[in-house]
């Protein structure tokens, strides 16, 4: 009765699962990625009517990486799962997108609320009556939890989450109990678009903190930029690019922080990553007397091994939720306000001239007549051929250390898991990108992935035929995990994979002639001449190529880093 009368309170009614699902359209998301479940099928229903693609994963796994894809391209990504086995398959993927600031909204299908107050010994449950014991499993690795358990508070929880996902740039978890999915709720909330603007920064404090950067700016002799993954997760490229411009100070990027500046600009130098730097971008780095290091994550894989000789004197830090000028550190302050300010008043630098930096990329082995291709081959010769605009995704091991030694052409996207590092991510990753690319600008999307990495997640081949996408993989064959060889055990049988023929994988997902290629490509001579090849090139539909490599070949930066790791794991 009282939630009769409620209803008739209502202006606009509208079920619950719509309105969420409108809200997740406002804000630019048109594709849902997940797995169908007995919990969440209701939910499911209202998808079409409100404008978004139901994807259906093969796993929920790889639903968790695409939507992690998805999510770095378009800014933000939603994954719907059932109750407790769906949703804890994906709680490596959220992981992963907590770990590297990736805004993900979880939607978990769930038994009806009376159902949990009562304990009810339900499948998909532990048979203990506890059903909360999944939700606190996630708490951990969500910025918020909503639990849409009661419809007067469904439309506000969405939105605080919504909005927190956004801000916050990490996954967030919302609860949707079967008997939810159709309570009504407000719908005249939806003439008002969520608030996803930044809380400003206090401006005394502001204009305090900017007035500091400057005073040591200004006194600095040689100083430089070092941008990384927290600018691109956290929306402040526009002001990177804008100091770049406005200071004409060299510009250098982490690993993670590749593609977060263009790389033809005339200050860009390289990447800088400690001992697995180019030597002229090592030098220029850590002789600088100020380095302005915009959204640093020091991690051991996105410094070789804690190689950064780079020390906090010498250090101005710049984050979502605080700066750190040298040793003094200012909280509540986001990084947005304070480089936009210093942009504005910074005025006419006093630097010191300095040499050009050499040439940031290894030498390309020019006119060598060894026909194998080796990292230090391949990487500079991808640079060549990419395109600008592209989107180019590379899988933990050998591929995300050699993309280091790639110059991008302009506004190329990076993406990789360099913190989180759980093998197999990019080839979901891989359908989430370019379902992205193919819903907005058709960017061309690149996959570098290693033999072993691929056969983790395979299954998304049939999700990318099925959807019709045509990104290009190159898996790189060279019998297993190469980053775990030099880490541990180089001849041990648990770094050996069964040899697959991955050109044949494709059809075996039912690919017909239109819908695929396949190449194998074992020379340099080979693979110049496939790159060479407009209508390659031109991505028509889903491409895989096998490149060969040798077993004992890796970056340079990989063997230097597996190193730190083997002294790190061994105490």
């Amino acid at each position: 009765m009282a939630s009769d009368i409620a209803i008739r309170e209502l202006k606009s009614p509208i079920d619950v699962a719509e309105y969420l699902f409108r809200r997740l359209r406002e804000i630019g998301i048109r594709a849902v990625h997940g797995v169908p479940g007995d919990y969440n099928l209701a939910a499911l229903d209202y998808l079409p009517k409100c404008g978004l693609d139901w994807i259906g994963n093969c796993n929920e796994l790889n639903a968790g990486y695409a939507a992690d894809g998805y999510a770095r391209v378009t800014g933000i990504s939603a994954l719907i799962t059932t109750f407790g086995v769906g949703e804890l398959s994906a709680l490596n993927a959220i992981a992963g997108a907590y770990s590297e600031y990736v805004p993900i909204i979880h939607i978990v299908g769930q038994p009806s609320t009376r159902s949990q107050q009562n304990g009810m010994l339900l499948h998909h449950t532990l048979g203990n009556g506890d059903f909360n014991v999944f939700v606190n499993m996630s708490a951990g690795i969500s910025c918020l939890v909503a639990r849409l358990n009661d419809p007067q508070e469904a439309a506000t929880l969405i939105d605080a989450a919504i909005r927190e996902c956004w801000i916050r740039s990490r996954p967030v978890y919302i609860t949707l109990p079967i008997d939810i999915v159709k309570m009504k709720v407000e719908g005249e909330r939806l003439k008002k678009p969520i608030d996803l603007s930044l809380p400003p920064n206090e401006p005394e404090k502001e204009d305090y903190v900017v007035d500091v950067v400057l005073k040591y700016l200004h006194a600095a002799k040689h100083p430089i930029i070092l941008v990384d993954a927290c600018a691109i997760r956290h929306r402040v490229l526009e002001e990177v690019h804008d100091l770049v411009e406005a200071s004409g100070l060299p510009t250098f990027v982490a690993p993670m922080g590749k593609g977060a500046v263009d790389e033809t600009h005339k200050n860009y130098g390289g990447v800088y990553a400690g001992d697995g730097s180019n030597e002229g971008v090592r030098e220029r780095v850590e002789s600088s007397d100020l380095i302005l290091s915009i959204g640093a994550i020091k991690s051991d894989f996105n410094t070789a091994g804690f190689t950064y000789r780079i020390g906090q004197l010498n250090t101005i830090d710049f984050h979502s939720t605080h700066v750190r000028v040298k040793y003094s550190e200012y909280p509540d302050v986001n990084m947005k306000g304070v480089l936009r300010k210093i942009i504005q008043r910074m005025g006419q630098l006093s630097v010191t001239s300095v040499p050009k930096i050499s040439n940031a990329l290894p030498r390309h082995e020019e006119g060598s007549s060894d026909q194998r291709i080796t990292h230090a081959w391949l990487w500079p010769t991808v640079g060549q051929w990419l395109q600008e605009n592209d989107i180019i995704i590379t899988e933990t091991g050998t591929a995300n250390f050699g993309i280091w030694d790639t110059r991008f052409p302009k506004g190329v996207t990076a993406l990789s898991q360099v913190l989180w590092g759980s093998i197999g991510y990019s080839v979901g990753a891989c359908q989430g990108a370019a379902l992205a690319a193919q819903e907005r600008d058709g960017r061309r999307t690149v996959l570098f992935v290693g033999d072993g990495s691929f056969q983790f997640t395979v299954q998304e081949i049939s999700t990318i035929l099925r959807k019709g996408l045509n990104p290009i993989i190159f898996v790189i064959c060279n019998n297993g995990y190469t980053i775990e060889r030099y880490i541990h055990g180089w001849e041990e049988s648990y770094n050996d994979i069964q040899p697959w023929k991955f050109k044949d994988i494709p059809l075996a997902f039912g690919a017909k002639e239109t819908d695929y290629k396949g190449y194998q490509i074992r020379t340099r001579q080979e693979l110049t001449n496939l790159f060479a090849d407009k209508v390659f090139s031109s991505a028509p539909c889903l491409q895989l190529v096998e490149l060969y490599m040798p077993q004992e070949d890796a970056p340079s930066a990989l063997k230097l880093t597996a190193e730190a790791a083997a002294r790190t794991s061994k105490g």
